[in-house]
């Protein structure tokens, strides 16, 4: 399988990046839009989703990358697996969710992930994460009583800044302290990178109230 080159970080706020996405007809990316939708921002080249998608037949998966090249490639490689209940979407997250959201099927969004983002440790770069607390708010908006908000980074100022985004948002509820263990029963490639170089993975699970 050929590896598709592209940059690591991209910046989402440049000029290139700011326009919004038009939602699919989920009717013609799902055969049964009405299943239960896992979420997963920033999904690189969408290896993660795709495996949670042959394990899980009974959930529908949606993958937001901001590089193109890398949702190309995987609505490839979903196509040739013939997985009806995955797809890839190029966007900008921060500029597109809220219509994304607003166009799903109601009550069909039951878990977001959130892991590794690009952590822009420079100060004034890290209006570019993009756990904003827009993003947030748009969740809090969408997601139905009891979802799942799911979130792990390796960069502990990232990963204390993403909860407390969501914990300043009162339609969250973290579920305890940080986990010691991965909830999904799939990890990610950064995440098996990191617990082979013995470096700690930091991981929050949030509830909507």
């Amino acid at each position: 399988m050929a590896i598709v080159r592209v940059r690591q970080h991209v910046n989402p706020l440049a000029q290139k990046y700011q326009q919004p996405t038009q939602p699919p007809v989920w009717s013609d990316v799902f055969a049964n839009p009405q299943l239960p939708l896992h979420l997963d921002i920033g999904c690189a080249r969408g290896r993660f989703v795709l495996k949670m998608a042959e394990l899980q037949p009974g959930w529908n998966f949606l993958g937001l990358e901001i590089r193109e090249p890398l949702v190309i490639e995987a609505n490839r490689i979903r196509d040739e697996r013939g997985l009806t209940n995955l797809h890839y979407v190029f966007c900008n997250a921060n500029l597109s969710l809220r219509s994304l959201l607003a166009s799903l099927p109601p009550q069909t969004l039951q878990r977001v992930s959130i892991q590794f983002p690009d952590p822009w440790f420079k100060k004034r770069h890290q209006k570019r994460r993009v756990v904003q607390p827009e993003l947030v708010s748009d969740l809090a908006e969408f997601l139905p009583t009891g979802a799942e908000v799911f979130l792990q980074s390796d960069v502990w100022e990232v990963a204390v800044e993403m909860g407390d985004r969501f914990q300043e948002n009162l339609a969250f509820v973290r579920q305890g302290d940080w986990l010691a263990e991965n909830p999904m029963p799939v990890p990610t490639e950064r995440e098996i990178a990191t617990q082979n170089k013995g470096e700690p993975v930091y991981r929050i699970l949030f509830v909507k109230r």
